[in-house]
């Protein structure tokens, strides 16, 4: 039920946080025209990728309410992560045309009305924090609200480095700093996108969950009492918070019950001291290396 209510706020901030993204879209890039601002309209396709990254995410999370069917026995947890990689990909299409055009307006600069920039930044900032502030305490380790975060994060630094540059062209009326702009910010773009696509790829081909060691679990995982030795361990990511492990685990000759105690003890380990929730463990006896028990 808990777990119900957080990706239903999630939901909610999700949708608020696009509507509010997608309407100053709109303003942005207008006034990035008027103004002849390139850094406002790269700045107005950040935002856009940005509105498509909420968008998805939101989709992430509904899908992720989806209980398991007969068809998708995991249930749809890979939906969010799936949003997340195609979102970081189009942010690097998008990255690549705003530093082509930076590079064509660097040689032919143009005047910019300053003035505009300086108000549409200063505004991009209280959006952009207004949106981070509400995705902020419900991110956790969820790749797909942490990806949604991250575009926001980009978008407010960018902002606060255009009202940088608006007084500068102020002041001294250099407008080669609106393409310098326009880089920098494609280039925020890149970085804030490709952890994004490391993550979530390393989730969809099943590698080692972030921040997990191998070796770590399975030397812990010998030390459980009446563990004699652990092999075949495979962990990965169902979603962007939900571990997996299947291992065959060696131990003595025992009842059913004292094999059971054991997997208890296992499973008790793997969730406090390494957030492994679901596991697949088959026990192998020293006595009858034939006989196998599978326990879940």
């Amino acid at each position: 039920m808990h777990e119900h209510n957080h990706t239903h706020d999630a939901g909610n901030v999700l949708i608020w946080s696009l509507g509010l993204t997608a309407a100053f879209v709109v303003v942005e890039a207008a006034a990035g025209l008027r103004a002849h601002s390139l850094a406002l309209v790269a700045d107005a396709g950040h935002n856009f990728t940005d509105a498509l990254a909420l968008l998805l995410a939101w989709f992430g999370v509904y899908f992720e309410r989806k209980p398991p069917d007969e068809s998708r026995t995991y249930g749809y947890q890979r939906a969010g992560v799936l949003a997340a990689f195609v979102n970081a990909l189009a942010l690097l299409v998008l990255a690549g045309y705003i530093l082509f055009e930076s590079a064509q307006r660097w040689r032919e600069p143009r005047q910019v009305n300053q003035t505009i920039m300086l108000a549409v930044a200063a505004l991009a900032l209280v959006v952009n924090g207004a949106i981070m502030l509400g995705l902020r305490r419900r991110r956790g380790h969820d790749i797909n609200l942490r990806s949604a975060w991250a575009h926001m994060f980009g978008d407010a630094v960018g902002a606060l480095g255009i009202v940088i540059g608006a007084l500068i062209i102020r002041q001294t009326g250099w407008v080669r700093v609106d393409p310098l702009l326009s880089a920098l910010i494609g280039l925020l773009i890149v970085w804030t996108a490709w952890a994004i696509i490391q993550e979530s790829l390393n989730i969809l081909l099943e590698g080692l969950p972030r921040g997990l060691k191998l070796k770590a679990v399975v030397a812990a995982m010998r030390e459980v009492e009446d563990v004699l030795d652990v092999h075949d361990v495979h962990i990965w990511s169902l979603g962007s918070s939900t571990r997996a492990l299947s291992c065959h685990v060696l131990i003595q000759d025992v009842p059913l019950s004292a094999s059971d105690s054991i997997l208890q003890r296992l499973n008790a380990m793997l969730e406090e001291r390494f957030e492994i929730h679901h596991t697949t463990v088959q026990f192998e006896h020293v006595s009858c290396p034939g006989c196998a028990m599978e326990q879940d």
